[in-house]
């Protein structure tokens, strides 16, 4: 076997080193003398053709075509490139093994120093290959030119060895500039370093990379960041060595703004829907304030602070004018602490002062939201005469700030001031749009607030008024009564009780509810609570005292339900008569303690109508006690009303020091924490009946004289 040419093995790797069609495509190379003897046999030819050189050598060179090829095109093939001329086509060779292969075949003579052709230098190749590269070729070149995508090819140092226009455009160099230089030398505000890291890792590894987000500026477009998705694909020779990096770039700016607008967008919209949530959760000033400030940071702003009208926050009503200044009070403010921008601005609770001219005053009066974009020492001037905390804000990062009043029903409430100081840019009129919706939101529950403060006041005040002030009872008698009103407005207005002297040593015990709630309610009530004392005087039977009473709801432009129960007691022979409409039943407890739960007819509620009461008759011992309650006291949330009356019994079996020791006990348990609705309570206990075994110790000791 003929040894390997240290040549030929040198070309042979050159090729492979370079790529492409040297490296790819394997060329045989044979030489001839004029006459088609083959002079010279390479090892790419042994290798296509399977003839070892001793084989073919000294042999025409038209013996080596296939016995069913058409032998006079390969002749004329050859006897054109004799003639003087390079010639090329296509021909079906003979394989060593038999087989026919179809070849590529470039001819060219070799002129001596006479000019005359001496020698013919044919280059073959496997036709099938080279149709196949060929064509990639011309696929590659045309995406390369017409790709929208900028393409470029480095070596292995990552020098470039071309791009395509897209890529000429995108960087504003061109081609020429670009070969043979690396990125960091053309491009130094690409993000270059990040750029070659991920093209060596490819070389290395082999791992193509896709998508990798890259942010920087160009010569095309030197004032403005641009947002690239870079993919990086290792190149390599037939042996898998590499010998490059293709790597492509895709201009993804407006993509990218577009999918940042549409994020801030939902974001936005999360945030809105969330204030829906957690704003305005109670009706309570400063909880509503501290809300928006909590959901603001870190959504919207790094710091929040939220001042309501002083006067507001004392349950006053809103001024009208701004004209003298304002003062207002810190009611929300967000971080509370380990901010050192928090820790400059007032603490909550504290009352500041406002000149006319001050911005805060301003944008009061103006209604508007008002925005610094961009925090420097000329924007902070105006404020600064009159502090010096825009200067300290400066100083610790604030670089934006806008401030956003609180205005519901066409009055101005308070206002809510943004800080930013974070690297995400100004705040923008987006940011101003969204912080007015936030403001919008709580302003009105800061009114519903005032309202609901100043709606309770006025129905705690007209149920108050109603009520008994001073209960005297006969001779005899003993009574404790308790009202508690409920903690939320719309419970407020429709308990209350009497004790009412009537002829002939009787007393009558009463209880009612109103079914409504607020001023409305308690109105009524105050109606029935005079009806009663009227229709008492008239001494009627309890029954009839019912009926009358349910012509006076008929009476009322609007219906209005209630629930009543009338005792009278004969204070001598302890004979009662009860009537029910619709009403918890009273609870008795006997001189020794036994507690009972009196059944009455439960009857339906005044303002039904259709509905026949009863009187039912009974004689309590003397000393007994009588409990009279709405139902506030045993109703509650999540607790069956059987358990509540158990419970209320327990309690009336226990030794109690007095009855307003009992009252005080009963309510204690029984609605230990703000009342969900009114609960009055009336006690009596009926004269005679000796020492109660129930009173303490200290309610039997002698009063000290």
């Amino acid at each position: 076997m003929r040894e390997p040419n240290p040549v030929e093995e040198l070309i042979s790797g050159a090729a492979q080193d370079a790529g492409g069609w040297l490296g790819a495509l394997p060329v045989a190379q044979v030489a001839t003398s004029a006459d088609g003897t083959i002079v010279r046999w390479n090892r790419a030819a042994v290798e296509l053709l399977g003839f070892t050189p001793q084989q073919v050598i000294g042999r025409h060179i038209g013996e080596l075509l296939h016995p069913g090829a058409d032998r006079s095109l390969g002749r004329s093939l050859w006897e054109a490139a004799a003639g003087g001329r390079g010639v090329m086509g296509t021909v079906t060779a003979w394989h060593q093994d038999g087989h026919p292969v179809e070849l590529e075949i470039w001819a060219s003579p070799v002129p001596d120093r006479r000019d005359d052709a001496s020698a013919i230098l044919v280059f073959a190749a496997e036709a099938h290959t080279a149709r196949r590269i060929r064509g990639s070729s011309a696929v590659w070149d045309g995406l390369f030119a017409r790709s929208p995508v900028g393409i470029a090819v480095l070596d292995t140092q990552l020098r470039f060895l071309r791009v395509n226009p897209a890529l000429e455009q995108m960087n504003g160099l061109p081609e020429s500039t670009h070969v043979g230089r690396r990125l960091a030398q053309l491009l130094p505000e690409v993000n270059a370093e990040d750029m070659e890291e991920a093209m060596q890792q490819v070389l290395d590894s082999g791992e193509s990379v896709v998508d990798r987000r890259h942010i920087g500026r160009t010569r095309a477009d030197p004032d403005r960041d641009r947002v690239w998705s870079c993919s990086y694909v290792r190149v390599e020779d037939p042996g898998g060595r590499a010998i490059g990096v293709i790597a492509s770039l895709l201009d993804i700016t407006d993509q990218q703004r577009a999918h940042s607008e549409a994020e801030a967008g939902r974001r936005r919209l999360a945030l809105l829907s969330e204030s829906s949530i957690r704003i305005g959760s109670s009706l309570d000033l400063e909880r509503t304030a501290q809300e928006l400030a909590d959901l603001a940071v870190p959504h919207l702003a790094d710091a929040v602070t939220v001042d309501v009208l002083d006067t507001l926050a004392h349950g006053d009503e809103p001024g009208m004018g701004l004209t003298g200044g304002v003062a207002l009070r810190r009611l929300g403010k967000a971080p509370l602490t380990g901010s050192a921008v928090a820790d400059v601005l007032a603490p909550l609770g504290r009352t500041l002062d406002f000149p006319a001219a001050a911005p805060y005053t301003q944008a009061l009066a103006g209604r508007q939201p008002f925005l610094l974009a961009r925090l420097d020492e000329k924007a902070i001037a105006p404020a600064a005469r009159h502090t010096s905390k825009p200067a300290q804000l400066l100083k610790l990062g604030v670089h934006s700030f806008m401030m956003a009043p609180l205005v519901a029903r066409d009055l101005v409430l308070g206002v809510a001031t943004f800080y930013r100081t974070r690297s995400v840019g100004p705040f923008t009129s987006e940011d101003v749009t969204l912080a007015g919706e936030l403001t919008a939101r709580a302003a009105l529950s800061i009114d519903n607030a005032r309202l609901y403060h100043r709606e309770h006041d006025t129905a705690l005040t007209l149920q108050r008024s109603m009520l008994p002030q001073h209960i005297t009872p006969p001779p005899g008698i003993e009574v404790a009564h308790r009202y508690l009103p409920a903690s939320d407005v719309n419970e407020v207005g429709g308990d209350w009780y009497d004790v009412l002297h009537l002829p002939r040593g009787r007393v009558a015990l009463l209880i009612g509810d109103v079914m409504g709630h607020g001023t409305q309610a308690a109105a009524v009530m105050g109606r029935l609570s005079a009806s009663v004392r009227a229709l008492a005087r008239l001494d009627l039977e309890p029954e009839d005292l019912l009926y009358q009473l349910e012509a006076a709801l008929d009476d009322l432009a609007e219906p209005m339900l209630a629930t009543f129960l009338y005792i009278v007691i004969d204070l001598t022979t302890g004979r009662c008569r009860m009537t029910r409409a619709g009403h918890p039943p009273p609870v008795t407890v006997s001189p020794g303690g036994t507690v009972h739960l009196l059944d009455l007819p439960p009857g339906t509620p005044l303002g039904v109508g259709g509905t026949r009461f009863t009187t039912t008759e009974t004689t309590l011992e003397p000393g007994s006690i009588l409990v009279l309650y709405t139902d506030g006291l045993i109703e509650s949330r999540g607790s069956d009303i059987d358990e509540r009356l158990a419970e209320l019994t327990h309690l009336l079996a226990q030794p109690h020091p007095s009855l307003t020791g009992l009252c005080d006990n009963l309510l204690t348990h029984l609605a230990p924490g703000s009342a969900d609705d009114d609960i009055a309570l009336l006690i009596a206990r009926l004269p005679g009946g000796g020492t109660d075994p129930h009173l303490s110790m200290e309610a039997r000791a002698p009063l000290p004289r």
